[in-house]
């Protein structure tokens, strides 16, 4: 046997004693790591009267984070937000149209003012200033066929054929097919009653948010029927006989330039954290993938008037209760020698009960590339309830429902079944943090217990929190994270979800 042949045997038969070690005595001390103790002393912290809900954006928000932060550089973790830090920020800003100085002027024509010829119906409300030149879009409304037109840069009219009748979903498919081939803007024909405009004008000073991760795309705008009507009749064409049409999606110049403004007030603007830390993977060939553990840290304001004396919405299961799992979790895998072979990323999002916020920017800038993210595991109220039983959503989504399932078998010691979505009428995989990774193409997982009769209310009291029952449920997500970051191949999804989920089909 050559010198190189003893040395490399030698070094494989060393990294082989370093994986079992960290399949028993490692895996164990770890493990041991998480303690109901533990877990109530994290959740009293969070959920304590003093931290005042945790609102986005508040002082107390900034305290969680702060402590959060400062919990994961204890175990070691690398930061994962701005500028080498554990934090990353983000903006959200509230605004308001300026109705009287936006506007869309026709060259040699008229001027159409928002709330009388058009309207912003909602969406990403963005400063616009523009001058180009107007196409006509119309015939029957198809996806594909939208993909395969010019629109850069132009001022896009829409009139599609009405004889045909789109459902909601193949109407939006269209209009993203449009906005996908880069034109300036979307003036989309709305055949609206004058009572129903009459309504969505009135709102058109209303406060909007603005979000500062969310690009700013072309903007979409709604023009009355009379107005569109007397546009392209001054170019010779009936707009009656446009739409009573039925030939291939086309776009067809008309001739004229159209300069469209939009100009917003900002009326208040807050920024808001988030926490990451990264434990960096063993594997050089692996190390460059991520298993994602999340956890929304905020949650309701103080409520005004008290109920019964108390104000305080303490949110001890929403979300102190994931938060504190995602903290027990980095700190158990932190302790493993040798460590995953896959990195990990340990993340506690705000903004969750805004919409998501934190995780939706979160996602728009993350740490590492979001194709190299193999995994999410989303915790969000997981300490009460059943004694026995954690409800895991979207395990029919990929193959991380069959991992979830043996482990589970190999880990009877923990007393916790996991099983199936029992409420799906409430669709909530579409409704917690991990569905912001889901959507960009992560398999994801969300270990919920349900809801209970102080959800939301200030009667989610860390006193009521199960945290024996927590612990269990967090050892088996140990176990999850640690066959996923160890296993040859990445997670794969079902054709079907992958389709609906990140395809939008």
């Amino acid at each position: 046997m050559s010198r190189l042949t003893v040395f490399a045997a030698t070094a494989l038969l060393v990294a082989s004693g370093r994986l079992a070690a960290q399949d028993g005595a490692s895996v164990a001390a770890a493990v041991a790591s998480i303690t109901p103790a533990d877990v109530q002393a994290r959740i009293d912290l969070l959920a304590a009267d003093s931290m005042r809900g945790r609102y986005t954006p508040s002082r107390e928000l900034e305290q969680a984070a702060s402590y959060i932060a400062g919990q994961f550089r204890s175990f070691g973790l690398r930061p994962g937000g701005d500028g080498g830090t554990f934090l990353q920020r983000y903006r959200v800003d509230q605004v308001r149209l300026d109705t009287a100085a936006s506007r869309i002027e026709v060259a040699g024509g008229p001027t159409w003012r928002f709330g009388r010829e058009v309207l912003f119906p909602g969406g990403v409300l963005h400063d616009v200033e523009v001058t180009a030149p107007l196409l006509l879009v119309s015939g029957a409304p198809d996806a594909k066929a939208a993909q395969r037109l010019d629109l850069r840069g132009a001022i896009v009219l829409l009139a599609p054929s009405a004889r045909r009748n789109l459902r909601a979903v193949e109407a939006n498919a269209v209009l993203a097919a449009l906005l996908a081939r880069s034109p300036a803007a979307v003036l989309v024909l709305a055949m609206t009653p004058d009572t129903a405009w009459n309504v969505v004008a009135a709102r058109q000073s209303r406060i909007m948010t603005r979000r500062s991760w969310e690009p700013a795309g072309p903007p979409i705008v709604w023009v009355r029927n009379q107005a569109a009507a007397s546009l392209l009749a001054s170019r010779g064409l009936d707009l009656a006989g446009v739409r009573a049409t039925d030939h291939p999606l086309t776009a067809t110049g008309l001739d004229v330039s159209v300069s469209f403004t939009l100009h917003t007030r900002l009326v208040s603007s807050a920024r808001a954290p988030n926490v990451a830390g990264i434990l960096e993977g063993s594997d050089p060939a692996l190390k460059d993938e991520y298993v994602v553990f999340s956890a929304h840290m905020d949650h309701l304001d103080v409520e005004r008037p008290a109920v019964r004396g108390d104000s305080i919405n303490n949110g001890a299961d929403d979300n102190a209760s994931g938060t504190t799992a995602v903290l027990e979790l980095a700190e158990a895998f932190a302790r493993l020698d040798p460590r995953p072979r896959r990195s990990m990323i340990f993340v506690t999002v705000s903004g969750e009960e805004r919409g998501l916020w934190g995780s939706s920017a979160f996602t728009a800038d993350p740490p590492v590339p979001i194709g190299q993210m193999v995994a999410n595991f989303n915790l969000d109220m997981v300490g009460r309830n059943w004694k026995d039983t954690i409800v895991v959503i979207g395990r029919q989504h990929s193959d991380l429902g069959s991992t979830l399932a043996r482990v589970n078998r190999a880990h009877p010691e923990l007393g916790m079944t996991a099983i199936d979505d029992i409420w799906p009428e409430e669709r909530f995989f579409f409704r917690s943090d991990h569905y912001n990774f889901a959507r960009l193409g992560v398999p994801a997982l969300f270990f919920f217990n349900g809801v209970h009769a102080d959800y939301h209310k200030v009667s989610d009291e860390p006193a009521k929190i199960d945290a024996e029952k927590a612990s269990r449920i967090v050892k088996l997500a140990f176990y999850l994270g640690l066959e996923v970051a160890n296993a040859a191949q990445r997670p794969k999804w079902n054709p079907a979800s992958y389709k609906q989920i990140v395809e939008g089909r």
